[in-house]
């Protein structure tokens, strides 16, 4: 080996220099932060099961949940009807720029959305009918008639969620699957109704069909009194079946989930269905108490969705 006498030292390597994130990277971590953090502030439930989704999968669940309740927000914390308007057409105006691909920069929920629909076929008209639901919220005197009008309802503001989680999610079974996730999301609203009676009836707002409120004998007025009786129990029995059946059909489609989702699904539609059973071990009294879930019953839950998606359910 020859050697140079008196050879210039190599100069000492550099440190490493930070990589450089492009401005719309980092707009797009902000967006997917701001997100998870509404989730999770909102529905303790739904982000339990979202975390076991993979990283990509679940930033876009959390930024899909995100815009659903936006849109729920708009409404339901505005001061009046007509600012409430305003709001949810600001809402909808959003959903389009991100469809467009044309987000404000500023809007935590347009940038996540945009990112969101780049990478999943997200249905625009699922939004559509999310759309149409939060604006049947806007009278404030919510009264439905039948039980048709009432499911109509449930489609529009929680049943087609599904379509929006489970092109992300991904499936098998083409519109079956999409059937099937619609009745889950019907049955995991109409548990937020039943759980939530006593509080509706404070804010001016009966879900209960009117039609099954004549047919049990129920007084309003009593309910509004806090008054529990053998007929009001029995109209909550009845819709507690019929959100049974429901998750039953719901169940049925998260099996075709792909992968580590139909656990995720799993744990939420287990958490939700469990809520429906504490409000029987409340014997109904959704007028005084909610019905919950504790932390480390949620937990317990998590292997049985395994062993309910493993079996076939």
């Amino acid at each position: 080996m020859t050697h140079v006498a008196n050879a210039p030292a190599e100069p000492a390597a550099e440190p490493a220099a930070e990589p450089v994130v492009e401005p719309v990277a980092k707009q797009v971590t902000a967006a997917i932060k701001s997100c998870k953090r509404l989730t999770k502030a909102h529905s303790s439930t739904f982000y339990l099961g979202s975390q076991l989704f993979p990283k990509t999968k679940r930033d876009a669940v959390h930024v899909v949940y995100a815009v659903c309740r936006s849109g729920d927000d708009a409404v339901d914390e505005a001061p009046d009807v007509q600012t409430a308007a305003a709001n949810l057409e600001a809402w909808w105006q959003a959903i389009e720029r991100a469809y467009a691909g044309t987000p404000d920069p500023a809007s935590a929920l347009e940038v996540g959305l945009t990112w969101a629909l780049s990478r999943f076929d997200v249905p625009r008209d699922a939004f559509y009918e999310l759309y149409l639901g939060f604006d049947s919220d806007l009278r404030g005197d919510v009264c439905f008639e039948t039980l048709d009008d009432l499911m109509l309802y449930c489609r529009r503001v929680a049943g087609v969620v599904g379509f929006l989680i489970a092109p992300i999610a991904g499936y098998r079974g083409g519109d079956e699957t999409l059937e099937q996730a619609l009745a889950l999301g019907q049955a995991m609203q109409l548990t937020n109704i039943l759980r939530d009676v006593g509080e509706d009836l404070r804010r001016g707002r009966c879900y209960l069909p009117q039609t099954l409120v004549k047919k049990h004998n129920v007084s309003l007025e009593r309910l509004q009194e806090g008054h529990i009786d053998a007929n009001y129990v029995a109209l909550l029995e009845e819709l507690c079946d019929l959100t049974h059946n429901l998750y039953r059909q719901g169940w049925q489609g998260i099996s075709k989930l792909e992968g580590i989702a139909s656990v995720a699904v799993g744990v939420a539609a287990l958490n939700y269905e469990s809520i429906l059973r504490k409000l029987r071990q409340n014997h109904f009294d959704n007028l005084s108490r909610r019905a919950y879930l504790r932390t480390y019953e949620r937990l317990v839950l998590i292997p049985r969705a395994v062993y309910s998606i493993l079996s076939g359910w």
